[in-house]
């Protein structure tokens, strides 16, 4: 019998992503639902300085957690499914504030965190191995 565990130096980062990420999506919610509402509080939380540093932070994380993590396990698909969600993310940066560009975000913070979920499945099948 196996136990799945997971080492919780080896997944911090996939833990640390998919927090980001949750987080994304409150603030994206948030900011189109404030916007909606309060036309000032929301263009505080649309400031593209946030979505920057957010998109920064992301693309860091991908790399460290993901990388690590293919380089444990071999499987490109949590990089594949993580790239393709910082690309969507990177190409919100590019459109107007708007539904297209929250569109955009949230798609792409949830490949993102899909990609660290499955990061952190792969890793864990590995070690039980």
């Amino acid at each position: 019998m196996t136990v799945n565990r997971f080492v919780p130096a080896r997944d911090l980062f996939d833990r640390l992503a998919i927090g980001l990420s949750a987080l994304c999506l409150v603030h994206c919610a948030a900011s189109v639902i404030l916007l909606a509402v309060l036309a000032t509080a929301g263009g505080a939380l649309l400031h593209p300085i946030i979505h920057e540093v957010g998109l920064a932070m992301a693309i860091l994380l991908a790399i460290v957690g993901l990388g690590k993590g293919f380089f444990q396990h071999r499987r490109p698909v949590p990089m594949i499914v993580g790239t393709a969600g910082i690309a969507l993310m990177a190409t919100a940066l590019s459109v107007p504030h708007g539904v297209r560009e929250a569109a955009f975000t949230m798609l792409g913070v949830a490949c993102v965190a899909v990609a660290h979920l499955l990061n952190r499945r792969a890793s864990a099948e590995h070690l039980t191995l």
